[in-house]
């Protein structure tokens, strides 16, 4: 039994290896552009061995994104946590967009990534970025909602706008990009709506 729990172990660490290589390997140089052998030789496992956690790269990838799409969400949640007043979670969103845009941290959007990579609307990693959006565009809505946003779709759609524009210019400007300017345009936009 301990043989077991400690290859699980094992197995389980091999995995969360594999996770960390391919998102800063994705995240960095694209989904395209990382192999399986480059994927292995930086997490140091064996082919063997990410095959049997990941039977494809379409797999890991997968994994990869649904990792991420928790992770930001959780961020973005945090960023809101801390707000009674909807407006200001709103608010609160684009200021941590604006701080991680400006970052040196910030390398674009991971979901636009695929998204432009794998255009093809119906590839998982195409439909994993579109879910992300949504997931974005739901959240803002419902804070809009409870701000008394006048059309809070309207206003949500509007807001993921501008923080896509910000991901973007991250990822062509670099730290201290005009992403640092989100948090300004959408408190000018909340208050437009409100």
């Amino acid at each position: 039994m301990a043989t077991t729990r400690t290859e699980g172990q094992a197995g389980s660490a091999a995995r969360e290896r594999i996770l960390k290589t391919a998102q800063h390997l994705f995240y960095r140089d694209g989904y395209r552009a990382v192999g399986v052998d480059m994927m292995v030789a930086e997490s140091g496992v064996a082919k063997m061995t990410l095959y049997r956690h990941f039977p494809s790269k379409d797999d890991l990838i997968g994994a990869y994104l649904e990792r991420t799409n928790e992770q930001l969400l959780a961020w973005m949640e945090g960023l809101i946590a801390s707000h009674r007043d909807p407006r200001l979670a709103l608010e609160a969103v684009f200021d941590g967009v604006a701080k991680l845009a400006s970052s040196p941290e910030c390398l674009g959007c991971t979901f636009i990534a695929a998204a432009g990579e794998f255009p093809e609307p119906a590839h998982p990693a195409h439909e994993a970025a579109a879910a992300h959006k949504r997931a974005i565009v739901g959240r803002l809505r419902e804070l809009a909602e409870q701000a008394g946003a006048r059309d809070a779709n309207a206003l949500a759609e509007e807001l993921l706008l501008i923080m896509d524009g910000a991901w973007s210019a991250a990822r062509v400007f670099g730290p201290g990009s005009h992403g640092r300017r989100a948090s300004r345009a959408a408190k000018d936009l909340i208050a437009a709506h409100l």
